[in-house]
């Protein structure tokens, strides 16, 4: 054979390896609105960025016939590329080759960039369209699974995991996603489930649909498993894009700043009126968030999920920042259970890649009922308050209204390595409410009074002036400034711009016991 001869072949097997599992399975994969393994990796990258890894391996199971379905690459699409000129590792399970599933060769190919990522310091993004484990092939796709679970767990905290859910994704196959850091869905074609809608019915009798089992709406509204949800593919892989533009490449580099065009010393007055003066009228803490950082710029994670907190990234002066925020416009801005998990694994990410955080605080205190604590409160909540106590990164804390009881703690109070705390003039800093308080505190009083409802209202407002304002907290250097609230802005880039620098360190231990 000439050289000319052996290019050609290289040619053709390459053009044969593009075309997966083959023109009708493409066709067919279209005809469902979703692309290909190669056409979503062409998308998510920085076009011509994508140098493919493995395309010519192929399974070699003889079992069952597969001997004779054999095709290049196997069922999945491997490589590195860019996003906004950073690397990134990629793999892309397809769907045309035998359902996109999962078997020796295609847990190897996977189990090689992930390896590869956590040297080099790369991200990894995962795009899961797969039919589940290869049934062909028993116990070696199980074992496949597991080889995958493990780089998952070793690379957790060294590099950022992206996970994206386009297509099915059921059985064990679930748990990769769900060991890395954000799971993206698609409306109505993604699914995650432990067991399928048949297999439910046939164990419980219980007749779902698969939208209704393991949709994008049910895991970012109800479970929590979904992080961000996308109208379709293509919006997919630009909410993908804009989320590394806040991550670090690895634990080891600091997020990338940018420069955003936004003044860090600019104010806004529409800040100083935004609380209401009526201390139970609720206000959205997102129009405080879009007023302070840079161009009103919030990239919101679990949008939809536990809304009584809110969690997401944004820039102040140019730095990509993580804010934690309670929502008074939800449960009065409680901490629940669904709250304080959603809180916890979202401060233990940035703590894990460097990204400081800004907690803005309006808290009345943790849910009560019988439901939260027979549902384990005290475990849950205790989560929220391990992840602020372990986390090194700079923190910094705005008390916008209430900040009462075990709450007052727990969100990055001084108490726990709170860096920079400072509070707004109405802010109300105390054991609980003062009407609460003086229930308690001054019922014999009351009740001994010639007009007790008047000897009520007199104690609350005696209470309120004493107790329920920040200036007994600043008076012990537990907050450490109240402001105006249109200061916010300009004083927490100045203080981030001096936390550039911080060092703190925890006990030396293999790891902590966080109360799972």
């Amino acid at each position: 054979m000439t050289a000319q001869a052996k290019i050609e072949r290289l040619h053709e097997l390459r053009k044969e390896a593009q075309l997966g599992g083959g023109q009708d399975r493409i066709e067919a994969q279209h005809a469902k609105g979703k692309l290909t393994a190669r056409e979503r990796v062409e998308k998510l990258l920085d076009k011509g960025s994508f140098l493919e890894m493995d395309m010519f391996v192929t399974h070699r199971t003889t079992d069952f016939n597969m001997d004779e379905k054999k095709f290049l690459s196997d069922s999945v699409v491997t490589g590195s590329g860019t996003i906004e000129g950073r690397p990134v590792y990629v793999f892309s399970q397809d769907f045309t080759v035998i359902g996109g599933t999962l078997g020796e060769v295609h847990a190897a190919k996977v189990c090689k960039i992930m390896e590869l990522a956590m040297k080099n310091g790369v991200p990894v993004i995962g795009l899961n369209d797969s039919g589940g484990a290869r049934i062909q092939e028993g116990v070696a796709s199980l074992g496949g699974y597991a080889d995958i679970f493990l780089q998952n767990t070793l690379a957790s905290g060294v590099v950022p995991q992206i996970s994206a859910i386009l297509g099915p994704c059921a059985g064990g196959a679930v748990y990769s996603p769900a060991l890395t850091d954000f799971i993206f869905m698609v409306k109505n074609t993604s699914y995650m489930f432990i067991t399928g809608p048949d297999v439910v019915k046939a164990v419980t009798r219980e007749e779902v649909s698969s939208e209704d089992l393991g949709g994008a709406k049910v895991h970012s509204s109800k479970s929590g498993v979904c992080h961000v949800v996308a109208q379709d593919e293509d919006d997919m892989f630009e909410s993908i894009r804009l989320l590394m533009s806040y991550l670090p490449s690895n634990n080891m580099e600091d997020p990338p700043r940018l420069d955003t065009g936004d003044a860090p010393d600019r104010m806004d007055q529409k800040l100083n009126e935004i609380v209401p003066d009526e201390p139970n009228k609720p206000y959205d803490i997102k129009e405080v968030i879009q007023l302070v950082v840079d161009n009103g710029e919030f990239y919101e994670i679990q949008e939809s999920y536990a809304q009584n907190i809110v969690v997401g990234f944004a820039r102040l002066d140019g730095h990509a920042i993580g804010i934690v925020a309670n929502q008074p416009m939800v449960l009065a801005g409680v901490l629940d259970i669904k709250a304080s998990v959603k809180g916890a694994r979202f401060v233990r990410f940035c703590d894990c890649f460097n990204i400081p955080i800004v907690v803005f605080e309006d808290v009345p205190g943790f849910l009560p009922g019988v439901d939260q604590e027979h549902g384990g409160i005290i475990t849950h909540g205790a989560k929220l308050l391990y992840a602020f106590c372990e986390a090194t990164v700079p923190k910094m804390t705005v008390i916008t209204r209430k900040s009462y009881g075990g709450a007052y703690c727990v969100m990055n109070s001084k108490h726990i390595r709170g860096d920079y705390v400072v509070a707004w003039p109405g802010a109300e800093i105390a054991v609980m409410g003062s009407e609460g308080a003086v229930n308690i505190i001054c019922r014999e009083e009351i009740k001994k009074a010639g007009d007790p409802q008047a000897k009520r209202a007199e104690l609350i407002k005696d209470y309120t002036h004493k107790f329920s304002n920040p200036y007994v907290a600043a008076s012990r250097g537990y907050v450490d400034d109240v402001i105006e609230p249109l200061e916010t802005r300009p004083r927490l880039a100045r203080a981030l711009s001096m936390l550039q620098n911080k060092r703190d360190a925890n006990p030396p231990k293999k790891h902590g016991n966080i109360p799972l």
